[in-house]
């Protein structure tokens, strides 16, 4: 059961990553993902060349992490499906799909005629599951969005991260942040619409956006400000738990960082202070209670901020590796796709690109049966065209004709 979507056909008609990020994990799940292109300009991400700052690929190599981490295992064919001399390839390529998706606005959905009433008219059984801005329903049904948008600044993850007297909007710390999140969430939608077209024989009609998943993932402080009854006062955050030393973050001496939450500090107390160096403070009298911790938390505070800011952070991670309480080193990027626990639990997944070189990609945090994921690299645009026509029933001198026609690539 470790491929549970295996013989499940994805018809994805989707750009950039919020939607195709779901496809991707689909496919991790054993999902066949057929993955529909304008068959001239293709996949619209595949021509960003800068995100964030960051070169989105390298001279001289194939593989760009931008599309590849959203496509991988997936089958890519060019469709102009405005020529109307492409409505047979689409025709068959809905008919034989469980799933169609997308995150088309609904007038270009109208205009390229890929509305639910015209997709299940193909086919009645097909789930049809879209990825949208602010909803199906509403005043902006119509908008499209950004995670940058929908997600991270609408969806209240940008406010929560900015302190009282900011001079800047705080920005999301990775590419396609919102997009991941939302594609995972997506993910989990159709599987559960699988499973229920399975249990009742009914297809569902699915709607995820990127607003929904940024009030869901914030629901704390939007649950806490509707019971209140108005805006949460902005207030600095250090820990989640105020007055606890042992939670929050601290500065070591190569100006890295390591992040703390032991919420029971009296529990976790004479181990603590002993790893870093104050064993003077293990079984003091005066910090036996919560409350005696919190009154004195201040002045914890700046010992334990000058005891780790002593030594540089790989020493600091070596020390406390066997510490019992919460706690992390803030890692980076290349740290994180090192990650020993993500590499032992095959979360880091080495791919082939289309050159030849092996490369690596983060998997779906979802680990089925204790199993390995299998994973391809993505599709270079149109590259599959051929195969899935043939595989629909078209012979060559049909292929041919669609090709002279526009209809693909």
């Amino acid at each position: 059961m470790q491929r549970p979507l295996e013989g499940i056909r994805i018809l994805e008609v989707a750009q950039y990553t919020f939607v195709p990020a779901a496809a991707a994990v689909l496919a991790d799940w054993g999902a066949d993902i057929t993955k529909v292109e304008h068959a001239v300009n293709g996949d619209a991400q595949r021509g960003l060349v800068r995100v964030l700052g960051y070169d989105a690929n390298r001279p001289g190599s194939s593989f760009a992490p931008i599309m590849e981490g959203p496509n991988r295992s997936k089958r890519s064919i060019g469709i102009d499906l405005a020529n109307p001399e492409s409505r047979t390839v689409l025709t068959e390529l809905v008919r034989r799909s469980d799933v169609f998706l997308t995150n088309y606005l609904p007038g270009l959905r109208t205009k390229l005629g890929l509305t639910l009433e015209e997709i299940r008219a193909i086919n009645p059984d097909i789930i049809y599951v879209t990825g949208s801005g602010f909803g199906s329903e509403g005043p902006d049904a119509n908008s499209g969005s950004f995670d940058a948008t929908g997600f991270w600044a609408r969806g209240g993850s940008a406010d929560g991260l900015m302190p009282p007297d900011t001079e800047h909007m705080a920005f999301m710390p990775a590419g396609a942040y919102g997009d991941n999140i939302g594609g995972m969430t997506i993910a989990g939608g159709i599987a559960a619409a699988i499973a229920g077209r399975e249990r009742t024989g009914e297809p569902s009609v699915v709607d995820v956006s990127l607003l929904g998943v940024g009030a869901w993932a914030t629901q704390f402080t939007v649950n806490l400000a509707l019971f209140t009854g108005g805006p949460l006062p902005k207030v600095r955050k250090k820990s989640a738990a105020a007055g606890n030393p042992l939670t929050g973050s601290y500065r070591t001496s190569d100006n890295r960082w390591l992040q703390f939450s032991m919420l029971q500090p009296t529990k976790f107390w004479n181990e603590f202070v002993t790893a870093l160096g104050l064993e003077h403070l293990a079984g003091d009298s005066r910090f036996q209670t919560m409350e005696s911790i919190t009154e004195h938390s201040e002045e914890i505070t700046g010992w334990f901020a000058d005891a780790i800011a002593s030594r540089p952070y790989d020493e600091w991670t070596a020390v406390l590796t066997n510490l019992s309480g919460p706690w992390a080193p803030v890692q980076n990027s290349w740290e994180l796709g090192h990650d020993e626990s993500l590499v032992a639990n095959g979360r880091i997944v080495e791919v082939t690109d289309a050159d030849g070189v092996p490369q690596k990609l983060v998997a779906n945090p979802v680990k089925f049966d204790n199993s390995p994921v299998q994973m391809t690299r993505a599709p270079q645009f149109a590259e599959h065209t051929d195969d899935i026509l043939r595989e629909l029933g078209f012979d060559d001198e049909r292929l041919i004709e669609l090709k002279i026609a526009g209809a693909v690539t």
